[in-house]
Parts: C-alpha cells; structure tokens; sequence
C-alpha cells in the first residue's frame, strides 16, 4: 500500500533511535550507560500525580475547551507576567500536547509553502522536520564553536530575504547545553525590527540554567519583539513531566487563534486531568525545581571536567539545559577497536557496540564534529560512562 511522500521524507529521531539500541542491548543483558534520553531522571513530584488523581476522582476526564482550560491558562499568564516580565491575557495563550506539539502547531499556523525559517546550528533534530512539513524550507546558519555555537546578529542579517519567515531560537539550547545572554538576545532582537519575521522562541529549558546566566524571554526585549514571537514552554523538564505531555504556546492573539482552530481538529485538549496537574506545579511555592536544577549543575560540571580531561575531546561547559556538546572531531580518521571513526555517527555507533555506551551524534543537529551526552542521569552511571569512554577512546 502506499505511504505518503510527506511521510516517507521525515526521519527517525536520532535521540529516539539511540535510546532504542540501547534497550534492546539492555534488554539482552548488557550493562549499558546511556548518555541519551532528553529527559530527566527524577520521578514527577508528588503533589503534581496526586493533583491529577484527584482530578480522576472528581471525573475531571470530559472535553475541555480546545486551547485549555481558562483556570490554566490564566495561571500561565500569570507565571509568564510574574517570572518573565512578559503580558499575556488567556486568550493569547494555547495549551497543547507537550513542546513539541506546540512547535508543530505553531509553524502549521503560521507558515507558507515556500517560506525561509532561519535555523541555527546546532539545533534539535525536530525542527527541520516541523519546518519541511509545514511547507517551508529551513535556512541553516552554522554558528561558530569558537562563539560557543552561538549565532551573531552580523550572521542573522546576512541570513535574512524577502522569503523568510521566521527565525527559530532555542535559548537553554539543545544539544548545546548553552544559553544567550540577554545582551545577546537584545542585538538579535534589533536586526528584526521592521520585519515581518516571526520569532519562535523554545524556552523549554528555563528553569535549567547555571552558573551567573541570566535568563530572558526573547518576547519580554521589547515591544516589538513582543509582537512577533511566539513563546514556547512546558513543565517536561522543569517539573519532570515529559510521559504527561503538556506544553504551551502565547502570543499574538491572530496566530493563537489559528492555532486553536487547527488544533480543534487535530487533537482537541490536552489531557483534563493533565491540567489539573499543571495548574498544581503552576502554583507550587517549593523548592521542588531548585533541587533538580542544583543536581543537574553540580553533574554538568563534573561531565563537562571529564570530558575535557580526555585526550581528543574539547568540551565547553554547559550554562544551560541537561547536555555537554563536546568537539569529538579530533578523533575522526583514527581507527578504534578495528573500525574506522569517519564522524559522529561512527562515534556513536562504535562507542554503543564496543564500550556499552550510549550518546547521541552531532550530525542529525547540524554538528558533525559534535556528540551529545545528557547528564540526567545519577553521578555514579556518568562516572561510569566518562570512565569507558575514555578507555575506549585510549585504545
């Protein structure tokens, strides 16, 4: 039978397939650390699951409005207002099915055949694939390692034409594991004034951030800045809710609108009891994230002191997000374990098979000289897998 062009032109996830093989291998009896997952390894709190059971108990589990329920999106504005400094009525935000919905969603309203989406690299491997099904084309911009991977305004300029649409920003950055200064964001912001060029601006990862960075919201800048982002977040990483699938997208009041629509026919609501859930970790006053976000610092360090303690590897310490994105370039045409090492994807793959340990390749988001290993995972399975690597790599 046949299977659409559409369908057969979208790639696996590289993250997905990774985790994958590294299961099955576990499945097999194989002791393998796995540098992969995006997600983190703390249990959602306690007070988010028994909100969503109650919920189920009060037969919270009927159709909801489309874009949300009013309670929940007041409390997102709310936190957007108090936190970002950004102001937002109900009715400009959507709630969907996690981020990456929001992503989808938002690029299908907005988007034309034949756009121009300006794409930074590295990027996360979803977004070409949004911006390819929404019928536009992504318009890669290769930041420069020596920037740490960071995109300049001259670049944004240069990368601007009377096709393009709009210019995707992910600040925590995955895979980098880095994040724009608010300075940095303010010159980005200057070189769109006076365009028509949407911005959609991936915050997923606000919460994670280390060191002295200071997070902005890309549509807090300015007026205009505010008039033309769409601002995209969820609880997935902040509150360890990936499985619950719950994001959420606020901005201009005609693309929320759109998105709405579109979604009344794709997936109608997220989850009733899922939203009851996050309306309890909107109102949460603890130190539930804070705890999180201190043990994800204290293990990026540690990865990130180790990786570059290896011979071949150079690593930039991550002030953002869950991953180190180390330059593993150095050892491409050497020959490890009897196998060729020609890039990223041999790198992962030989490392996977010979040493147990599971990482993802750069090349699947735009960095070929580049790998990715998340350290959500606990300080003796990161010693460990640092620990192989830099055996396999020695050999």
């Amino acid at each position: 039978m046949k299977i659409s062009k559409r369908a057969q032109a979208v790639p696996p996830s590289a993250t997905m397939a990774v985790a994958a093989r590294a299961k099955e291998l576990k499945a097999q009896g194989v002791d393998v650390v796995s540098f992969g997952a995006g997600e983190p390894d703390f249990d959602t709190p306690q007070f988010i699951k028994d909100a969503a059971i109650e919920a189920l108990k009060a037969g919270k589990t009927k159709y909801t409005a489309t874009p949300g329920i009013i309670e929940l999106r007041q409390a997102i504005a709310d936190k957007l207002k108090n936190e970002n400094g950004i102001d937002y009525k109900p009715q400009q935000i959507v709630v969907n099915i996690g981020a990456k919905h929001s992503i989808y969603e938002s690029m299908q309203a907005v988007l034309d055949e034949g756009d121009e989406v300006i794409l930074p690299a590295p990027y996360w491997v979803t977004y070409p694939e949004t911006i390819k099904l929404a019928g536009a084309v992504p318009k890669i911009i290769q930041a420069d390692k020596n920037n740490n991977y960071k995109i300049t305004p001259q670049q944004l300029e240069k990368a601007i034409t009377e096709k393009t649409a709009m210019l995707v920003l992910n600040s925590p950055n995955n895979p980098g594991g880095f994040a724009y200064s608010p300075a940095e964001l303010a010159e980005i912001a200057k070189v769109l004034e006076g365009t028509e060029i949407y911005v959609l601006s991936d915050e997923i990862y606000e919460k994670l951030i280390y060191g002295e960075t200071e997070f902005v919201s890309f549509a807090a800048l300015s007026d205009d800045a505010y008039s033309r982002t769409l601002t995209i977040n969820g609880l997935s990483k902040s509150f360890a809710m990936t499985g619950w699938r719950i994001g959420y997208t606020a901005g201009p009041i005609e693309a929320i609108g759109a998105m709405s629509r579109l979604q009344s026919h794709m997936t109608q609501n997220c989850v009733s009891f899922v939203q009851a859930a996050a309306l309890a970790a909107f109102a949460d006053k603890s130190d539930t994230v804070e705890k999180m976000r201190a043990e994800f610092e204290k293990r990026g360090k540690y990865m990130a002191e180790r990786l570059n303690d290896i011979e071949g590897i150079v690593c930039p310490k991550p002030n953002g997000a869950f991953y180190c994105f180390p330059d593993v370039s150095a050892c491409y045409g050497k020959e490890i374990g009897g196998v060729k090492i020609a890039g990223s994807m041999d790198f992962a793959k030989t490392l996977l098979e010979q040493a147990n340990v599971a990482l993802v390749p750069g090349l699947p988001f735009g960095c070929d000289d580049n790998v990715r290993l998340s350290f959500a995972c606990s300080m003796e399975e990161i010693t460990k897998g640092l620990d192989r690597l830099k055996k396999w790599l020695n050999q």
